[in-house]
């Protein structure tokens, strides 16, 4: 197992809050004082560095052990652990995968422990209740958040005669697209310099599209088609936590993958597979794409990008002009119950969650933390930097966020809907397509 320890000098003013907000757990019985800790993020992996050089020195003769994993990895190796006894003492967790690793009783219920600390779950802004399980129980302290915004190149959108303000107030509507439907046509650029709005347009020799890809293969739709149809107040399952079914059948998301795949018919956004890369930075770089939707985790990478002035702007307004919407994932810190350091592993993961800790990891801008004092804290060091996270920030204050459902079965699921949303947006399939997912969802779901 290859380990990335990360490691910085920590401020002498953090290593007191450090010592007092450690808790009081101790190593197990086994003796043993390292724990081990995995996350598939690189970035998160060396912010938390951080913490964890100011952990071992608050706490002598403890080692922390931080390893990262490529995601299209790291879940297998996770399962290949479980079985083999070797998991990582704690790790960071995705709710996709929550149902089928606390029915394995793979995961530690963390409530005795919340209870005895006195740890104030108030402290997060998002993401508690999603690791709750159907036994009522904590499984879980939320770690990080994300959202998603409108991003797109500051050069491009001067040029088609826009503004900031423009784009900081479009609208949508799945009938004919609203505001952004119309910036998105005029935004794109044939190869002999035609807009999508221009008589002889070709939408066959496309040079600039005006909308990035949001004909995607993924069932949840985050960061693409999500913050438009649940605009409309559609939202994917039933009910927010274990859910029966998936609500593909709706007319409201029936119309707005239609409105989607026009999208790609006429040439205005990319089909899947265009670029050879999926990396929504590298297609906003490339000058290929106009604007796109992304993630909030993205922010501070596309600031960074040479040669183009990259804005953020909030997702759409709904067709009433006044409702914004933005689904809010919140990964977790789970504790493996197979650990032989419980204790260790419950201190460690605690005060990763300290208001400290998240303050000294967020820093970096690369990922938005939990604990709205950190997040603070990040957007302003951030805006010194150059890069302005208000647009996410106050999403979360206005109560534009809602949060990701909670779900059983999510690699089941992935692996059922994702064929089927590829091939209705190469269209292979039509409408009649959103009855299967919405069958299959439900047959998925059911299984225990």
């Amino acid at each position: 197992m290859k380990i990335r320890k990360f490691s910085t000098l920590a401020m002498a003013a953090v290593m007191a809050a450090v010592v007092s907000g450690c808790g009081s757990g101790s190593s197990s019985a086994s003796g043993s004082k390292t724990v081990n800790w995995w996350t598939w993020d690189d970035k998160q992996a060396a912010a938390y560095g951080q913490c964890a050089t100011a952990f071992e020195k608050a706490n002598p003769g403890v080692t922390v052990k931080i390893s990262q994993y490529a995601v299209t990895d790291y879940f297998t190796k996770l399962t290949a652990g479980f079985v083999a006894g070797n998991a990582p003492d704690a790790f960071q967790n995705s709710v996709q995968f929550f149902q089928a690793y606390t029915a394995q009783h793979q995961l530690l219920p963390l409530d005795d422990y919340i209870k005895k600390n006195n740890f104030d779950m108030s402290r997060f802004s998002v993401g508690v209740d999603s690791w709750k399980f159907t036994d009522g129980k904590q499984y879980a302290l939320p770690l990080d958040w994300a959202a998603t915004g409108l991003y797109y190149n500051t050069t491009a959108i001067t040029k088609a005669g826009y503004t900031k303000h423009d784009v900081e107030n479009l609208n949508w509507n799945p009938d004919n697209g609203g505001t952004v439907g119309k910036m998105i046509a005029h935004l794109t650029i044939d190869k002999k310099g035609v807009r999508g709005d221009q008589p002889g347009f070709d939408k066959n020799h496309v040079a600039t599209y005006g909308f990035g890809a949001m004909a995607a293969k993924d069932f949840s739709g985050q960061t693409t088609w999500n913050p438009f149809v649940s605009t409309l107040g559609w939202r994917q399952g039933d009910q927010q936590s274990w859910p029966t079914t998936l609500e593909y059948t709706d007319p409201r998301f029936v119309k707005t993958m239609d409105w989607i795949r026009s999208l790609t018919d006429r040439g205005f956004a990319p089909k899947i597979g265009s670029f050879t890369t999926v990396s929504d930075v590298d297609q906003l770089g490339s000058g290929k794409v106009a604007m796109e939707t992304a993630g909030s985790w993205e922010a501070s990478t596309f600031a960074k990008l040479p040669g183009v002035k990259v804005g953020i702007a909030p997702t759409v307004l709904g067709p009433d002009g006044k409702t914004r919407s933005m689904e809010s994932n919140s990964n977790g810190n789970n504790i493996w119950a197979g650990t032989k350091n419980p204790d260790l592993a419950w201190k460690w993961i605690s005060y990763m969650g300290s208001p400290e800790c998240q303050t000294m990891a967020s820093s970096t801008g690369t990922f938005f933390p939990s604990i709205p004092s950190a997040m603070n804290a990040s957007a302003k060091k951030m805006a010194a930097q150059g890069v302005d996270l208000s647009v996410f920030t106050n999403a979360m204050q206005n109560k534009v966020l809602y949060p990701a459902m909670v779900y059983g079965n999510g690699a089941a699921l992935q692996a059922a809907l994702e064929p089927l949303f590829e091939a209705y947006f190469a269209g292979s399939r039509n409408d009649d397509v959103f009855k299967e997912m919405k069958t299959q969802s439900e047959t998925i779901l059911a299984k225990k």
